[in-house]
C-alpha cells in the first residue's frame, strides 16, 4: 500500500534569486591577487641558516586577508629557530607593503616538514 497524502510545504521548492544573495563569490580575482602580491613580497624573507625564502620553504601555511587586518599563519623549520622573531618581524612588514592595513603574523605548533618544500636531504 501506498501513502498518497502529500506534505504541501515539502513539495514547495523554496527558489531564490541568485542576484539578490549576498554570498561571497568562490572566486574573487581582486583578493586572490592581493594574496599573490603577499606571496610576492615574502619572498624577500630568508630564513639565514637555509638561504632559502620563507615562500620557497613552505613556511607560510595560509594567509587571512581581511578588510581591516590580514593575518598570516606560519610555521619555523625548527621550533627553537633563533632567528623566529626577527623572520617574523620580516614577514609583518614585508606583507604590510603589500595591504594598507595592520598585519598579524600568528605562528603555529605545526612541525615543519623538508618534503613540503620539495627539499630531499
Amino acid at each position: 500500500m501506498t501513502d498518497t497524502t502529500t506534505n504541501p510545504t515539502a513539495d514547495q521548492a523554496v527558489r531564490t534569486d541568485p542576484a539578490s544573495t549576498d554570498a561571497a563569490p568562490a572566486f574573487d580575482p581582486t583578493r586572490r591577487a592581493a594574496e599573490l602580491a603577499i606571496l610576492d613580497a615574502l619572498r624577500a624573507v630568508v630564513d639565514p641558516e637555509i638561504g632559502m625564502n620563507v615562500v620557497e620553504l613552505a613556511l607560510i601555511k595560509q594567509i587571512l586577508l581581511g578588510e581591516n587586518e590580514t593575518e598570516i599563519k606560519m610555521i619555523l623549520t625548527t621550533p627553537f629557530c633563533p632567528y623566529a622573531g626577527s623572520m617574523i618581524q620580516q614577514v609583518k612588514e614585508q606583507a604590510e607593503s603589500v595591504v594598507d592595513h595592520p598585519v598579524k603574523v600568528t605562528l603555529l605548533a605545526e612541525r615543519w616538514d623538508p618534503r613540503d618544500a620539495g627539499l630531499m636531504w
